[in-house]
């Protein structure tokens, strides 16, 4: 081509540089589900938020790297695309959540931070919390199976929130342990084998 080196021929004009994948995202809620602590729990949250984060490159605006000095021609460009990962955490917490950990002039890491901070807190009493309503829950206080089955997977999930873990084990053992009588039968097979939860929880549907 007249007046094109072979470099700019293969390198492409100045302008055709390709954006930042952050920027072919559009609604964040469409990619990660929105954390409210109940039925999203924050251990689950921040799962698919880091892997949303990886496959987009961005996992280093909140894992601690610093950022570029103020200085530094790429600073720019950086607090752009900060902006951007700070808008996806707003825009994947509860109305709540984002009211308590909102600021002016922030960064997706100090939001970040804040918000572990806010499930890291009092981990002692809720803890304690979580785990009577764990060891207490029941079939019969729930609508149905389903529900009973997603309401001990979420307190499982919540308990990991706060350091206190839940074996497959012993949640599958609870998940029988709040059987009614007649289910019985599949108890006895579902505590004499120990299959995983979804396992256990097909094997009750089915009976």
């Amino acid at each position: 081509m007249e007046g094109t080196t072979e470099t700019e021929t293969q390198l492409g004009p100045p302008y055709a540089k390709s954006l930042h994948p952050v920027y072919a995202v559009g609604n964040i809620q469409h990619k990660v589900r929105v954390l409210d602590g109940t039925k999203v729990s924050y251990s689950s949250w921040v799962k698919l938020f880091k892997l949303h984060l990886r496959g987009y490159k961005v996992l280093h605006h909140v894992d601690g790297t610093a950022p570029p000095p103020k200085t530094d021609a790429a600073y720019v460009t950086w607090q752009e695309i900060d902006s951007h990962v700070l808008q996806w955490i707003y825009g994947s917490i509860s109305d709540d959540l984002c009211l308590r950990i909102l600021e002016p002039d922030t960064t997706a890491y100090e939001a970040w931070l804040k918000l572990k901070k806010l499930f890291y807190s009092n981990k002692g009493s809720r803890a304690a919390t979580l785990e009577h309503e764990f060891n207490n829950l029941k079939l019969e206080y729930m609508p149905s199976l389903d529900a009973y089955c997603h309401r001990l997977k979420e307190l499982a999930d919540q308990m990991s929130d706060v350091d206190c873990p839940v074996t497959q084990q012993r949640l599958v053992l609870q998940l029988v342990r709040g059987l009614p009588p007649e289910y019985d039968a599949v108890a006895s097979f579902i505590n004499q084998q120990i299959p995983s939860f979804e396992m256990a929880r097909s094997m009750l549907q089915l009976e």
